[in-house]
Order: structure tokens, then sequence, then C-alpha cells
């Protein structure tokens, strides 16, 4: 069963910056990353940032801070945060749809990487 790897989270001061990166372990015939989400303690899991038909789309609260980008040799996706605040501290998780759902898994989570931003 493909799965999605995530990498880059951390400790960072406020200002700061992070790349995230998810990597999908297939060829991406069946799984490519998708899509960021992250979620905080007691809050619901929220969309960062997403490619979808060839648009990358963004969150109003990261948007001009955080940037996706596409590796599709290494089936991986990027979040390129910049500027960070404390407010985007959380655990961020990756997301793919499954393209080959014969086992009925129709979609893909990362493990999540924690991100802390300190003031």
């Amino acid at each position: 069963q493909e799965q999605l790897v995530e990498s880059g989270g951390g400790l960072v001061q406020a200002g700061g910056s992070l790349r995230l990166a998810c990597a999908a372990s297939g060829n991406g015939r069946c799984v490519s990353p998708a899509a960021w989400y992250r979620q905080a303690p007691e809050k619901e899991r929220e969309l960062v940032a997403d490619a979808t038909n060839g648009y990358f789309n963004y969150a109003d609260s990261v948007k001009g801070r955080f940037t996706l980008t596409r590796d599709r040799s290494k089936n991986t996706l990027y979040l390129q945060m910049n500027s960070l605040k404390p407010e985007d501290s959380s655990v961020y998780y990756c997301y793919a749809p499954n393209r080959c759902p014969w086992d009925g898994t129709v979609e893909l989570w990362g493990q999540g990487t924690t991100v802390t931003v300190s003031p």
C-alpha cells in the first residue's frame, strides 16, 4: 500500500521559514500528494493549500506567505512557509486522493509533522 511521508517540521522563531515535504511512496500513477492541512490542539483540521487541476490554492490566512511546489520526478509536494507566525503552530498533514482504490482506500494521509513557531 502506498504511503505519504512528511518531513521538515520543527521549531522556528516568528518571522522565520520552514519547508515541509510530502513524498508519496509510489510512482504517481495512483497517488500524488495533493494538499496540506493543519490541525492545532482542540481545533478542527483546516486546509492550508492544495494543488487542484493544475492550480495552487491557499487559505486566506497563509496567502502571500506559503508556497506550494511540486517535484513530479520525486512524487513530492513541498510547502514553503515564510514569515511564520505563532498562530501557524500546528501539526501539518499531507493529503492525497487514491486513484486506484481497489482495496477501498480512497484517500491517504501522512503521519503529520509538527510546526512550532515561538513569539
